[in-house]
């Protein structure tokens, strides 16, 4: 996998298996959406620092650039638990700012 695309909005997360890609398209967002409720809400919560550790991952999970690279979303959680919210961050400040945006 090659590395995000900043251009497209991407935001990437070094993973000791690898770099993670997030790229949210519409359809990543809708789906996102549809697990964790209005995405302007979501934005509150993060602008509130009331955001769960599970939007998080399901925000993620369903920005993955690369689908096919985990075998569930139990191993993807856990990958991001170990990686730590300093790493995740910058990630979530980049999809937030998408949402907020829009390309």
């Amino acid at each position: 996998m090659s590395g995000a695309n900043t251009a497209r909005g991407e935001a990437q997360i070094d993973l000791p298996h690898g770099p993670l890609v997030l790229r949210p398209t519409f359809a990543a967002l809708v789906a996102a959406e549809g697990e964790v409720g209005p995405l302007f809400a979501l934005v509150d919560r993060v602008a509130e620092g009331t955001l769960s550790l599970a939007d998080l991952i399901a925000l993620f999970w369903h920005c993955r650039a690369e689908t096919g690279e985990w075998p569930d979303r139990d191993a993807f959680a856990d990958a991001l638990c170990a990686a730590g919210l300093v790493k995740l961050t910058p990630a979530l400040r980049t999809l937030v700012a998408q949402i907020l945006q829009g390309r």
